[in-house]
């Protein structure tokens, strides 16, 4: 809903809140259900409310636990029944410098009676997120806004005494214990309080009078930052950035101007404004993003603009490049076909108002950053939070490189005419075994991430894949996959659940970047090799129907599964008996264990 993509109008969401979630529940989306617990040590009703609206706006439909004014320390220590019986999905803290009790408060107190008082705050929270570690859930804990009042001026950043020094001094406590411990995440409110300014942040006159810890106007700040973290643990978060070229990656227009008119470098202010725009792109690339070209120009152009001598990104930085004169909704479109992405996956910047409204009005789902300087550009992708980071995995670094040898193989396809012979040409080669602790992060990842090869779209947190990992009950297989084109990384995952002498198959998904590669057969005959040495007679397997996932429907009938049940909301469930399976892959070679 575009009044709740960024940049929003915080009083209008505050107003018409009803009526904005009248509109979200008309839409009839499919969400994702997640329970959410929301401790709180200030009242936040407002922010809960607006956080609501966030998340149906991502996908998530969430349901929430709210903990009395001011108990989020009692609820996480000690518990209580309803606290207990909800089961959160996810645990959020919301607690603000209001909080804190510890301050250094004596100015006869030493250096060390400060740092122990910092030290005794810090333990105070620990424990409550220890505590909560009972649940197996993800946890979001505010850190600290810095103070409005400095009574000793300057020196309150860095006198022992001061406020500034002490807020300072826990929330690197925080961020080291983020750091240290796994589905723990921290709502940086430090920053948000002064992007939006600590004097606007700050209203004393709420605070008195109906214990807000924030003005109004800052709580759908506040509930965005939140939702952008939740977004990004259930794989919500966008996968490409799409740019324009004339006036959005250089200034002035290449094919008048040519490559020595452009704006690009470091000899006059718009040229370095651009430049450091391409700086903050390849940053995003560096964590995983993909980047693509989509440009109405002529590509010789356009590549002499990226062969700059001055320009940040080439080329070679962009899985895609579509400069002509086609109608850019049209070449976003394809460029998602040819990658095997969702166009709701993309965000698309370009200074033109009129080309940014075609590609909205045609393409649902779609983000798109319109500006009138490139510096707004650069914020407005900062503060969108469209790439939210709540954890990186070695495959995410590489992940420009896994697309471009894609293209590579969809060149090389072409000179075939036999499709099994462009497979067998691949020399291809997977790794298919037991979950392994240095691949955790990524295989989590991959669960909350996957939508279209995906056949329960179960998700999980880290915490959940570690039970799963530790837990005896279940068979796991992750699958790498490699061919002379290069390392795809992990692209599949199976769990399943033993249940006497009969498997149920709790998760199946495999990366959309290696479809139709025979990956699906040599899983397949993996699991079932398994389940041989462990004397399972049978696997059932389970089709969960979503918006997204209709390209694996009959998976299991292509796999020689019986069909035994099938439900009107197009679900259905399936059944193989091991002894009559016959080995499905006999193209990709099965190399041995990278663990023995």
């Amino acid at each position: 809903m575009k009044e709740l993509n960024y940049p929003f109008d915080s009083r209008y969401i505050i107003k018409y809140k009803k009526k904005i979630k009248k509109n979200l529940i008309n839409e009839n989306a499919s969400r994702i259900k997640k329970k959410i617990a929301f401790l709180c040590g200030s009242t936040a009703n407002d922010i809960i409310s607006s956080l609501e609206l966030f998340l149906m706006n991502f996908g998530i439909e969430p349901v929430f636990y709210i903990s009395e004014y001011n108990k989020y320390w009692e609820d996480s220590v000690f518990g209580n029944p309803e606290f207990e019986n909800f089961k959160p999905d996810i645990i959020i803290i919301h607690t603000t410098s209001r909080n804190i009790t510890y301050f250094s408060k004596d100015f006869s107190d030493l250096k060390e009676d400060v740092h122990q008082k910092i030290e005794n705050q810090f333990i105070h929270y620990k424990e409550m997120w220890e505590k909560l570690k009972r649940f197996n859930c993800p946890i979001i804990q505010n850190n600290f806004e810095m103070p409005l009042l400095r009574p000793m001026g300057n020196a309150d950043f860095w006198e022992i005494h001061g406020k500034t020094f002490f807020i300072n001094s826990l929330n690197i406590k925080l961020a080291e214990y983020a750091q240290n411990n796994t589905d723990f995440y921290i709502n940086d409110i430090n920053y948000l309080s002064s992007c939006f300014g600590l004097e606007k942040w700050h209203d004393s006159e709420y605070w008195y009078m109906y214990k807000y810890a924030m003005s109004l106007d800052a709580v759908p700040e506040t509930a965005y930052s939140l939702a952008c973290i939740i977004k990004s643990i259930y794989g919500k978060n966008k996968k490409l950035i799409a740019l324009d070229l004339d006036n959005t990656l250089w200034g002035g227009i290449i094919g008048d101007d040519g490559q020595e008119g452009i704006e690009i470098g470091c000899e006059t202010a718009e040229a370095e404004a651009f430049t450091e725009f391409q700086e903050s792109i390849q940053e995003y690339k560096k964590m995983g993003a993909l980047l693509s070209i989509c440009s109405k120009n002529d590509e010789e152009n356009a590549l002499l603009g990226l062969k700059h001598p001055e320009t940040v990104l080439t080329a070679d930085d962009f899985v895609n490049i579509k400069a002509n004169w086609n109608s850019k909704d049209l070449n976003l479109l394809d460029t998602a076909s040819e990658l095997s992405l969702l166009p709701e996956s993309f965000v698309f910047i370009d200074d033109n108002p009129a080309e940014c409204n075609i590609v909205e009005s045609q393409i649902e789902g779609i983000n798109i950053i319109n500006f009138e300087n490139i510096q707004e550009a650069s914020y407005r992708l900062s503060r969108a939070g469209y790439f939210e980071v709540t954890r990186l995995s070695s495959d995410d670094f590489k992940r420009n490189d896994m697309y471009n040898a894609n293209l590579k193989r969809e060149v090389h396809k072409k000179s075939f005419e036999n499709y099994n012979q462009y497979l067998e040409s691949l020399e291809m080669t997977a790794i298919i075994e037991d979950f392994q602790p240095v691949y955790l992060p990524r295989i989590t990842q991959l669960t909350n991430k996957s939508n279209q090869f995906n056949l329960t779209t179960k998700r999980y947190s880290d915490t959940e894949m570690n039970e799963v990992f530790k837990n005896s009950r279940y068979i796991r297989l992750y699958g790498k996959l490699s061919d002379k084109f290069g390392d795809n990384g992990i692209v599949s995952v199976i769990i399943g659940e033993k249940n006497g002498v009969s498997l149920n198959i709790e998760l199946w998904l495999m990366s959309c970047r290696v479809l139709k590669r025979n990956m699906e057969y040599a899983m397949l005959d993996s699991l079932v090799s398994e389940c041989r040495k462990q004397n399972i007679k049978d696997i059932t397997g389970y089709y969960f129907k979503t918006p997204k996932n209709n390209m694996v429907a009959n998976l299991y009938k292509d796999f020689g599964f019986e069909l035994i049940k099938s439900f009107e909301n197009g679900d259905s469930v399936w059944k193989l008996n091991i002894a009559d399976y016959k080995n499905l892959n006999n193209i990709i070679k099965i190399k041995e264990s990278e663990y023995i």
